[in-house]
């Protein structure tokens, strides 16, 4: 099956008002031109590299929107202020901070979300849930930051939709409006619950390339 395939057959369970996010993490340059193609407008990337090799490849698309999922180091932020779409996950007050800061020198407003650790898992990231009120207050009061809602990754054992549930209910009582939660296994239960942005990789480019020793 092909890429414009997949996507078609992903595209259908999407209802309006839910943004599609391609992730094209560990993919050729290739992949995202073929899904762009067909149709596809929002890409996601988790490593900057990669992000900045794929950016470069395919600065010919002027209608491209990428959004940067993965965890991000502050000595990173330079590159990615101005030319992506959304940042997924800001999950401490150190990285908003330079992401406000970066942005402000440009005279521009960068739209962010808080991810948030909704399972308190040790092996990932993620601002802890109690800490999300005084981290939103924190990036609600700098100037180059537009706050947008919420991110999370639910473990990937067990029923996702309590951590789905509660994200959403955690974006209510915060006053937010993006919920960014589901990929390729649990998006259609994401979107049940109130996803407004999902995140697909292998469902729409099929496996990962291995990668080099």
């Amino acid at each position: 099956m092909t890429v414009a395939e997949r996507l078609a057959r992903v595209r259908a369970g999407i209802p309006p008002g839910v943004t599609l996010v391609a992730v094209s993490k560990a993919q050729p340059a290739e992949a995202v031109r073929e899904a762009h193609a067909a149709g596809q407008r929002h890409f996601g990337e988790n490593y900057v590299q990669e992000w900045r090799a794929k950016a470069e490849a395919l600065a010919d698309l002027a209608d491209l929107v990428w959004h940067f999922v993965g965890g991000l180091q502050t000595n990173k932020v330079k590159y990615l202020v101005g030319k992506v779409g959304l940042v997924h996950a800001v999950d401490r007050e150190e990285l908003a901070r330079e992401i406000a800061k970066r942005s402000a020198q440009r005279g521009i407003e960068t739209r962010v979300l808080v991810e948030v650790n909704v399972a308190g898992e040790a092996s990932k990231s993620g601002c802890a849930p109690d800490g999300v009120p005084r981290l939103v207050e924190a990036i609600r009061a700098l100037p180059g930051l537009d706050l947008r809602g919420l991110m999370c990754i639910p473990p990937v054992e067990g029923d996702p939709r309590p951590h789905f549930a509660a994200l959403r209910g955690m974006r209510d009582a915060l006053g937010l409006a993006e919920l960014s939660m589901g990929m390729s296994a649990d998006y259609p239960v994401a979107i049940e619950e109130g996803a407004t942005i999902v995140r697909v990789g292998t469902a729409i480019f099929g496996e990962r390339r291995p990668t080099a020793p």
